[in-house]
């Protein structure tokens, strides 16, 4: 072992260790989307690249909406024919309930109404009237207040179709829910598209998270909150993540329960990466074993050891056999070393033969 490196002794503490369960997962986004189409259409324009920032609010993919403008403009005027409409019932009826004996007294002017219908209609004093005034006029006045009715339910079918050619012309643009950049396009500038269709994905890659798939039997030791160590595949870089949301249900096929857990800022790499996670399995039994810092391990080959300070205060090399990772820089060894003794540890102070490492 090289003398110039700052070393430090420390004595080997027993930490209680139980059986863990290294998992693969996958680093993901804190927050991430895909746009689908929702009306049929070419797509018009895409705002960027992958890789583009954008704030929350700005407009990322349309799709083309002239069709869509143009049926707006027939609808709009459909509800000026409807209200022109409506005006019109409205002064019939109006006309109706004011002066509902104007045809008649028109008839009757001068006296010569009585007269010319003797003339025009001379079979109907033999035969009988077939209607009264006074049901002719109800009828008259239902037939319009029909009409008007009629016409106030052609403005609401108008105004519906507005807003709802609105709508389509809204979901004709899509726009960042948050502040995010596009992670993949799926579509290019003038490609056909039909609703339901993928357009693009969109990602909030400031915060990173890890997505667990845990089986149901190691779950009684996961809850939300706990920490655990995880290790990236990205220059194998060791970290702490803690569990942030914990899926309610298990996957009835794979029997496995969905784990979210937070990663630090500023780790290396990013979203879609390999990571493994230890997971305590709280089913097994707990072994009192000595740990160490990674730093006290030496390799000669692939054969872990450690320089242990013997009686004389000498340091020997010993190969050990090494465990499970314990918290983010310790390693359980599960032979060659005991509680209590002395290793070298490779750091930034002098030896310190009677310093503990906690």
């Amino acid at each position: 072992m090289a003398q110039g490196a700052a070393e430090s002794v420390i004595t080997v503490p027993s930490i209680p260790v139980g059986a863990a369960v290294s998992l693969g997962g996958t680093v993901v986004p804190y927050k991430d989307v895909t746009f689908s189409a929702q009306i049929p259409g070419r797509i018009e324009s895409i705002a960027g690249e992958e890789g583009d920032h954008f704030k929350t609010g700005a407009e990322i993919i349309a799709i083309n909406d002239d069709d869509l403008l143009a049926q707006r403009r027939s609808a709009w005027a459909n509800l000026a024919n409807a209200e022109a409409a409506l005006r019109n019932a409205g002064v019939q009826y109006n006309r109706e309930i004011i002066s509902p004996y104007g045809g008649e007294a028109n008839d009757s002017m001068g006296g010569m109404g009585s007269m010319m219908k003797s003339f025009t209609n001379p079979m109907q004093g033999m035969m009988g009237s077939g209607s009264t005034p006074a049901l002719d006029r109800y009828a008259q006045r239902y037939q319009y207040g029909t009409q008007l009715e009629q016409a106030r339910g052609q403005i609401v079918a108008a105004r519906s179709a507005i807003e709802k050619i609105d709508t389509k012309i809204r979901d004709a643009k899509s726009v960042a829910p948050f502040d995010g950049v596009i992670t993949k396009k799926l579509v290019e500038v003038g490609d056909p598209v039909q609703p339901g269709q993928p357009l693009l994905m969109y990602a909030d890659v400031s915060k990173l998270q890890i997505k667990l798939e845990v089986p149901a039997r190691l779950m009684p030791g996961v809850k939300k909150g706990m920490v655990f160590p995880a290790r990236l595949d990205v220059g194998d870089v060791d970290i702490q993540a803690k569990v942030v949301q914990v899926f309610p249900i298990a996957d009835p096929d794979r029997h496995t329960v969905t784990v979210k857990l937070d990663l630090p800022q500023g780790i290396p790499g990013g979203a879609g990466m390999y990571a493994e996670v230890m997971i305590n399995d709280v089913n097994a039994n707990v072994r009192e074993l000595p740990v160490v810092p990674r730093a006290a391990l030496v390799w000669r080959g692939s054969l872990p050891g450690v320089y242990v300070m013997n009686a004389n205060n000498q340091r020997e090399l010993r190969l050990v056999r090494t465990g499970d990772d314990v918290g983010a820089d310790g390693v359980a060894i599960l032979s060659g070393l005991r509680a209590g003794e002395r290793v070298v540890v490779k750091g930034s102070s002098p030896v310190q033969p009677n310093s503990a490492w906690q």
